[in-house]
């Protein structure tokens, strides 16, 4: 059977369960399935937040998670892949992202997860304004997500 990509960039919350059963809908061939789900926190470094705003270059945003979807089937035996993304204000405890892979064994379906949400976290077209008592700030990359994401660059 052919390997099935969803993409979807949007400002409405996502159902979890509902992503997972779609991946796997009238497929035998799935042995495995792995979904990652980012949540907003309620604090970062002790600091309450109030929410987090997320914006994107429309069009690009979605070529550019496409490219690494593909990149990611190429790599890794997939029978299906899911990629949810939300934008605007999200608030603590709300969905940001959704990542949901399907393969007949669980490393293919677990590194692909991995190597999609480091991306995501590092270099999706994405901004991140978080807003708190003190204001709001956007956020900065973290040394710790770039050697994460350093880690699947083929030499």
């Amino acid at each position: 059977m052919t390997a099935i990509a969803t993409i979807r960039i949007q400002e409405a919350d996502f159902d979890i369960a509902q992503e997972i059963a779609a991946i796997g809908k009238d497929r035998t061939d799935i042995g495995a399935v792995v979904s990652f789900t980012g949540i907003c926190r309620g604090s970062e470094n002790g600091e309450p937040i109030a929410a987090l705003t997320l914006e994107h270059y429309p069009g690009m945003a979605e070529t550019e998670i496409r490219r690494h979807v593909e990149e990611a089937m190429s790599r890794w035996p997939l029978s299906g892949l899911t990629v949810v993304h939300r934008v605007g204000c999200i608030t603590p405890g709300e969905n940001i992202v959704l990542v949901v892979t399907a393969s007949q064994h669980r490393q293919a379906a677990f590194q692909a997860a991995e190597f999609l949400m480091d991306y995501l976290k590092t270099s999706a077209p994405f901004w991140k304004r978080e807003e708190s008592a003190r204001g709001s700030s956007w956020i900065e990359a973290r040394d710790h997500d770039d050697a994460a994401a350093a880690r699947w660059t083929k030499s």
